[in-house]
């Protein structure tokens, strides 16, 4: 059975056998280093205890600042530090640059040439493992591109997918003679004091590093142990003193790009430099823990940080199943949709409820364990989002729904992506244009590539400015998406991403999200039932939404001091809702009655005081339909107790808010209007009561000669 295995958060695919014994080249000799040896500490026969997170704190935190220690030497990026270094060896550079013009030039004019003669579609598979072995040649940079194109079928074609997904876990290693002495060197203890067992050649190689699986000594844990390769530094560092020299000239030359290149470039490699940092990541590893896996089918892996440095991580070993391989995943009763879908609700819970989000989820990154849960791994690459960004996200999404355009180009100043000196007026009518052809789909209709594609042509046209915490949100969500998209081609991450969306809406006390709340649900003074019952149904796709949740802030809010114009709006709610569940009734009660018998209900006439037209009666049937299904919502869900909602209707009921009621306001009863000050919202009931007594006599009377007959026969 194949397995894909994490490796100080990166995953790689094995055959399972047993033990640690690897397939090993004829004539090959194991060295003293990588020996197996087997010793496994008992106490009274059993194992002893495994080293676990919730264990001794004290001794964990020491264990970690001396890993720190270990990495007080690990480098950092500094932009002034390599144009230092590199300024002064041009020869080096020279070189370097013509390395990878050479490289990328011949392949484009390879297939220019294939296009032109109509051979390119035949020799896809060709060319796609030949960029493949291109990208390895160039580097770990490279790699890293390559990995991100992996995770896109829209951009690149299957024989490429295939192919540069390969470089995830295919690279070459460096002599494990070095690894060892690194280990070694890094943690200053002998190899054989650390493990009972390690493999005598890496499990797989990653593209800062090697993996080794291992068991550790003083516990029989089960790890893997990832050395981070020689020399990788000096080639990264180049690599980005050339890539930071493009774009300066990408910022002076190009005009179609507003952004500042330099600086999303300073934080891809900032970042990069950090997974360069072993001990950095394993932090990263600890905190996401800490946030994110708190949820039952999320998996984290614990750091063993004794044995980890700066260039030497000791992590839990996880048996797993990268997140595209679809039938390794399906051939174990799971699901890929629904895997992806956890992982989109995770990332959301990231972006937006901590800010605190994984940057790099390629599919290497993701695996999916035989227990159906889904680990991550690599944490090398992280990024925040502030916190006044979080919110106006979210924002941003509810101005979209309500074609806001105004506010959404006024979210931009909270998105920092324009200063507060720049006019937003005409960015309004090209927000229009885009989004108002985008927003005839459905939610679930919506492609969340095409819709940043959209709104990136907008972002070109003006003075924008998008921050790379952005960039790396969207790079994010386009990447789960394309995972998706090896499962099921209609995939839509908006559409998974809504329940999200609606629960935070129902049930975040949050006072921006409250008042995004309101302005998705009322307009024009009145209440869009159609979205609160959409939002319901949505949210509860959601495992950790609560009607409770859901209607306890928004009481908190309807009766505080400042909630006049609300509570205004909820009672004029409140007797509508009346009128339609008693009218609605009351028209199936008068439905029933045979039409010779209706006109005895009012004094001979046939329509009475509930005369509507056919329109009138479909709407409050519909209305009324309505609001039973919002209320089978909340009853459904969990821990619903109706006596939250007691708060309503004694506020509706009670004369003391008479006041709030514009005097000149009316309710529609049927072809009759009642003044709001006159009555409270259910005094219709003795307005109505004579006809209703009416209506319940003729019924009984009915019933009564049924059975009359039914006695006679």
């Amino acid at each position: 059975m194949s397995l894909v295995v994490s490796a100080g958060g990166h995953s790689f695919c094995f055959q399972a056998c047993k033990g640690f014994s690897i397939p090993k080249p004829k004539g090959y000799k194991l060295g003293p280093r990588a020996a197996l040896v087997e010793a496994r500490p008992r106490v009274n026969g059993s194992p002893v205890a495994l080293q676990v997170l919730g264990g001794n704190r004290a001794e964990d935190l020491q264990a970690e600042a001396r890993a720190m220690a270990r990495a007080a030497n690990a480098s950092v990026y500094s932009p002034e530090l390599l144009a230092k270094k590199y300024g002064s060896r041009p020869v080096q550079v020279v070189k370097r640059t013509l390395e990878i013009l050479i490289a990328l030039g011949s392949f484009a004019l390879k297939l220019w040439l294939e296009q032109r003669n109509g051979t390119l579609n035949q020799n896809k598979r060709k060319r796609a493992a030949e960029l493949r072995t291109i990208f390895t040649r160039l580097g770990p940079t490279f790699v890293k591109l390559g990995q991100g194109l992996s995770t896109r079928p829209d951009l690149c074609p299957p024989e490429y997918l295939e192919e540069l997904a390969r470089l995830q876990d295919s690279l070459p290693t460096f002599p494990d003679e070095e690894a060892f002495s690194c280990i070694e060197t890094e943690l200053g203890m002998p190899l054989d004091s650390i493990f009972s067992l390690i493999s005598a050649s890496p499990i797989a190689a990653a593209s800062l590093g090697q993996v080794y699986k291992a068991q550790l000594k003083y516990s029989s844990q089960t790890v893997a142990v990832k050395v981070q390769r020689p020399g990788i530094e000096e080639v990264i560092g180049l690599d980005f003193y050339l890539v930071r020299g493009l774009g300066f000239f990408i910022n002076k030359y190009v005009d179609i790009i507003t952004s500042d290149v330099v600086a999303l470039i300073d934080e891809f490699a900032r970042r990069v430099y950090q997974e360069l940092n072993y001990v950095q990541e394993g932090q990263n590893a600890r905190k996401f823990k800490m946030l994110y896996a708190d949820k039952e089918d999320i998996l984290v892996p614990d750091i063993f940080w004794n044995y980890t440095s700066g260039q030497v991580l000791t992590m839990e070993w996880i048996d797993g199943v990268k997140l595209n391989e679809q039938a390794a995943i399906e051939s174990q009763g799971l699901k890929v949709l629904d895997l992806v879908t956890t992982g989109i609700q995770c990332s959301l819970r990231q972006l937006l409820e901590y800010g605190y989000f994984h940057a790099d989820p390629h599919p290497g990154n993701l695996l999916a364990t035989p227990g159906g849960k889904l680990a991550f791994l690599d944490f090398g690459m992280m990024s925040e989002t502030p916190e006044e960004a979080r919110f106006a996200i979210i924002g941003h999404v509810v101005h979209m729904v309500n074609r806001d355009y105004e506010a959404m180009a006024r979210d931009y100043y909270a998105l920092d992506f324009l200063s507060a000196d720049v006019d937003v007026s005409p960015i309004v009518p090209a927000l229009r244009n885009f989004f108002d052809d985008a927003l005839n789909y459905t939610v679930s209709e919506l492609n969340f590539k095409t819709l940043v594609d959209g709104l990136g042509a907008v972002l070109y046209q003006y003075p924008f400015n998008v921050p790379a915490y952005y960039a790396l949100i969207l790079r994010s969500l386009t990447v789960l998406e394309g995972l998706a998209l090896y499962a099921d081609p209609n995939f839509k991450v908006l559409a998974a991403s809504y329940p999200y969306f609606a629960k935070r809406l129902l049930t975040d006390p949050n006072p921006y999200l409250r008042d995004a709340l309101i302005e998705l649900l009322f307009k024009d003074g009145r209440f869009r039932w159609n979205r609160l019952e959409n939002l319901l149904v949505q949210g509860r796709k959601d495992r950790d939404f609560s009607a409770k949740d859901a209607l306890q802030p928004v009481l908190k809010l309807l009766l505080a001091p400042d909630g006049e114009e609300l509570r205004t709006l909820v009672i004029k709610e409140a007797v509508r809702v009346t009128e339609a569940v008693a009218l609605g009734t009351a028209i199936d009660t008068y439905n029933s009655v045979p039409s010779f018998m209706r006109t005895l209900m009012f004094n001979g006439n046939g329509s009475g005081a509930l005369a509507m037209s056919t329109a009138e009666m479909e709407s409050m049937m519909e209305f009324r339909a309505q609001v039973f299904r919002i209320w089978g919502l909340l009853r459904s869900s969990e821990n619903f107790d109706p006596a939250l909602l007691q708060p309503i209707l004694q506020l509706s009921m009670d004369d003391h808010y008479k006041k709030w009621l514009p005097k000149d306001s009316k309710i529609k009863l049927g072809n009759t209007c009642l003044p709001y000050h006159e009555a409270n919202p259910f005094s219709w009931f003795w307005k109505r009561q004579v006809y209703i007594l009416r209506m319940i006599t003729i019924i009984c009377l009915l019933l009564a000669s049924k059975r009359i007959l039914l006695s006679m026969n």
